[in-house]
């Protein structure tokens, strides 16, 4: 079988990449080992975060760093048995996490974040899945008026800065909009315009069928039978060799062992995380998507109950699952909201992929004629996809890109 690209990788980002190069009129081939939307792309909480501006720099608070290194936090934790292995990634990401660092990377996420939510609502009426989308943004709650004012004074900064709106909520404004909490709280910041969907995985499902009627061809393969070849490049899938002049490494946290053989070596490293759904207790609902502003997860309200989805991992991809984090989210969040019951048989495990400056890479490989890239989207994957996958879709069929591309080269390390 011939085409024009082949997309390694049926993730958020490699199915939007694949449809953006389906409508400038290539023929298209989306290669995966496993159906679409099954990896990183189904377990997360669903939002389309217009608002992620400033990234999630590396820590520099003392009790933090302790707290995540010992095992007592939920929104960051570091696996002692992977240190070995990580460590150099973990500097890196350490070192890109300089205030003038930080600014950089948001200053490259705001034109990709100013359309995200466009993006997704183009995919989305013409995929049949609008149904999904939910408004009403999410809120970020505290228990101490301290804290909820000290994220106030950050948040209205970056509102100063990048223009990303938000409200504060005082506890009765609070318990008003989400009567089933079960203690006061001191406040929260809402942000209203991010949209949110129901089904993240369904979503995805959505769009790669979106891709299959729309002209394009899904094949299951292993993308590591990546070839060379004197017209371009060629890999096996269960329906045979699949051979194209250009090809997209869309693998998230897998894009390395494609790309490391070929003598292209970036710097990632993996979030790792875990989420299960609940039964609520009662009658019992969430009108918002909650994120625990003092311990770093969030109750999502899904179509198969209530997502509790975890913090920061620091681990190697692969290693075993660890499910401590989700214990401690599950016992915080039962302090203040009536969860019941887990509905799911055993909790999923996924991974961010990152790279240190938290900015995707996206365009050409130098010196790979025909090599693409489009991985690294580290929390915002599922927002970003069908945005850099126009990026990157520009950039290959010669039009004028919406960005300046070049934030986001490979070869910026």
């Amino acid at each position: 079988m011939k085409c024009d690209v082949i997309v390694l990788g049926a993730g958020m980002v490699g199915i939007s990449s694949a449809i953006q190069l389906l409508d400038r009129g290539k023929s298209v081939t989306l290669v995966d080992r496993r159906g679409p939307a099954e990896e990183t792309s189904f377990g997360n909480a669903g939002l389309i975060q217009s608002e992620a501006v400033m990234p999630y720099v590396f820590p520099r608070d003392p009790s933090i760093l302790i707290g995540a290194a010992f095992g007592l936090r939920t929104d960051a934790r570091v696996r002692w048995a992977a240190l070995p292995r990580i460590a150099k990634a973990l500097l890196s990401y350490a070192k890109a996490g300089t205030t003038v660092s930080a600014r950089k990377t948001a200053m490259a996420n705001v034109p990709i974040l100013e359309r995200v939510r466009a993006d997704h609502e183009g995919f989305m009426q013409r995929a049949g899945a609008m149904h999904h989308m939910k408004e009403g943004g999410y809120v970020r709650l505290f228990r101490n008026g301290v804290d909820l004012e000290a994220a106030a004074a950050v948040d209205e900064a970056v509102k100063a800065e990048f223009g990303v709106e938000y409200d504060v909520w005082d506890g009765r404004r609070l318990a008003a909009e989400e009567p089933n909490l079960t203690r006061q709280m001191a406040g929260a910041i809402h942000f209203g315009t991010p949209g949110r969907v129901d089904d993240p995985g369904a979503v995805g499902a959505a769009y790669a069928k979106l891709f299959e009627t729309s002209g394009g061809a899904f094949r299951r393969g292993d993308a590591r039978s990546l070839t060379k070849t004197p017209e371009g490049w060629t890999v096996t899938t269960e329906a045979g060799a699949v051979s194209a002049p250009e090809v997209v490494v869309a693998l998230g946290p897998w894009s390395g062992e494609v790309l490391n053989p070929l003598g292209v070596r970036p710097p990632l490293f993996v979030k790792r995380g875990y989420h299960m759904h609940y039964k609520a207790s009662g009658n019992a609902s969430l009108n918002h998507l909650l994120f625990d502003g003092d311990n770093g997860y969030a109750l999502c309200p899904m179509a198969r109950g209530i997502r509790i989805t975890t913090g920061a991992e620091f681990a190697s991809r692969d290693d075993p699952s660890n499910y401590d984090q989700l214990t401690k989210a599950e016992a915080q969040a039962r302090t203040f909201f009536p969860l019941g019951e887990r509905i799911d048989p055993e909790p999923w495990r996924g991974a961010r992929p990152c790279l240190p400056d938290l900015l995707p890479a996206v365009g050409p490989v130098p010196g790979q004629t025909g090599l693409f890239v489009n991985f690294g989207h580290q929390h915002l994957g599922f927002t970003m996809g069908p945005t850099t996958g126009l990026l990157l879709a520009q950039m290959m069929t010669g039009e004028d890109t919406f960005t300046d591309p070049s934030p986001y080269r490979i070869d910026r390390f």
